[in-house]
């Protein structure tokens, strides 16, 4: 009987908090209803629940160039709206407001990824989760499609100071342009998207994108057609991806998993079911390879909770019960209450003579490479230290207060609601400004694993 895997989940409550503006698809909260579905299932006492650190400036310029960070750490509603010439530079127009808390949004969620990748390389973990990561359009110097740091490019850059070669999975309906650019001329990452290509955005990825330099025929582009089903797609899925692992042998892998990719969504126009989506997920978790899962699109709220809780149970290894059971948002789900989401009755533009001819190209493309690409021999660098700006705050406020034993930013690290169904062993323990009783419970460390009250 194999092992079960051992899966770190990465959740802050406070990402449910941002709102992209009450008319724009993309809604955070559906991160919370997720959450909120795999505690009632009882997934989170199966796993390790983490509270991730705040990514800090210095992590994020790491790929992010430095004006764009210090823009978006400063920019408001109100300044957004007094410089729009500045602004446009870094947020394109409606698909990037500059909402109130975006720095403080894209921190939590690139901070999950970097210490997800940080889990796997110091081999805590065979699975990582961060359903709040994902956000794969984000440029060098400028937000896009809706995502303004690109957390899966800081978590693939850790993730390669362990790692000789890592894979990088897009099944999102929109092409990975972001992730794809940033590393379009190394060998050492294996870029797959598979997406809806023609007049959609980004407009990018097409079968004969291949990267250029030392990393020519590391990018591989699946572009698909309108209404592609569950057995269609993975008639391209698994063998692409077969072939992959087996000629490039990554030490892990990397797997976006927008759903906006499934049937009944807002923006996307495939029809895959919640099952379809999942079983490429199932299918790359049987490689046995480091995985690390992250969300990304999805804008019919309900089925990408319904998805990601589903898809939580796929990588513990776990059977749920198609009905649901009651949550705080069970009123989402009627009028069935069940978690599936099933596929239409669309038609697919996909042929099987058009997707016979595309893993054919695709085929070529692999069979022109060496198998696992090797890196010079190298000493593995050390972890980065923490943000020294953060320290000297901690310093400065222990210097005026030496009676007490840490910071209030190190305190807060420590503290979550009870709400979300963390534990602790330190039953009394009380964060600081808390009335006794209030719905706060100090865990004793930001980052031990962590189990649900009973």
């Amino acid at each position: 009987m194999p092992l079960k895997k051992r899966v770190a989940y990465y959740y802050d409550e406070d990402v449910g908090n941002y709102n992209y503006g009450y008319m724009h698809p993309m809604k955070p909260f559906r991160m919370r209803m997720a959450h909120n579905l795999v505690t009632a299932y009882g997934l989170d006492q199966k796993m390790s629940i983490i509270r991730p650190p705040r990514a800090s400036k210095q992590q994020l310029t790491r790929f992010h160039s430095d004006d764009y960070m210090e823009f978006l750490s400063r920019v408001t509603p109100e300044l957004a709206e007094l410089e729009p010439e500045h602004t446009s530079v870094y947020l394109s127009g409606d698909d990037c407001p500059a909402f109130d808390g975006v720095y403080e949004f894209c921190t939590i969620s690139a901070g999950g990824s970097i210490a997800g990748a940080q889990r796997i390389n110091h081999g805590d973990a065979d699975v990582v989760v961060n359903w709040a990561g994902g956000l794969h359009h984000a440029k060098k110097s400028a937000a896009s499609g809706f995502c303004y740091v690109n957390d899966i490019v800081l978590a693939i850059l850790e993730l390669l100071r362990y790692h000789q070669r890592v894979v990088y999975l897009d099944i999102d309906v929109h092409h990975g342009d972001g992730v794809e650019e940033a590393f379009y001329t190394t060998d050492r990452v294996m870029s797959v998207s598979f997406h809806k290509f023609g007049d959609f955005f980004p407009g990018t990825g097409h079968v004969h994108d291949v990267g250029i330099g030392r990393g020519k025929g590391y990018a591989i582009n699946v572009p698909l057609r309108d209404g592609i089903d569950d057995s269609s797609y993975a008639s391209v899925f698994r063998p692409v991806m077969t072939s992959i692992m087996e000629r490039f042998r990554p030490g892990a892998i990397v797997m976006q998993c927008g759903t906006d990719s499934l049937s009944g969504d807002r923006i996307g126009c495939f029809n895959l079911s919640m099952q379809g989506h999942a079983s490429c997920v199932d299918f790359m978790k049987s490689f046995g390879v480091p995985l690390f899962c992250l969300g990304g699109g999805g804008y019919t709220i309900r089925n990408v909770a319904r998805t990601w809780a589903y898809e939580t149970a796929v990588l513990l290894g776990e059977q749920l019960d198609p009905v649901m059971p009651y949550n705080d948002y069970y009123d989402f789900y009627g009028p069935d209450f069940r978690l599936d989401v099933l596929a239409s009755n669309m038609d697919n533009a996909n042929t099987p003579e058009y997707l016979q001819k595309t893993v054919a190209i695709i085929d070529d493309h692999l069979r022109d490479l060496p198998h696992a690409p090797s890196v010079q021999i190298h000493a593995t660098p050390r972890d980065w230290a923490e943000d020294s700006s953060d320290n000297e705050i901690d310093d400065c406020e222990l210097d005026e207060n030496p009676e007490r034993k840490m910071s209030a930013r190190q305190r807060d690290a420590r503290v979550v609601p009870l709400t979300e169904l963390y534990y602790s062993e330190d039953e009394d323990a009380v964060p600081p400004g808390a009335a006794e009783g209030a719905a706060y419970r100090h865990t004793g460390t930001s980052s031990r694993p962590l189990r649900s009250m009973r």
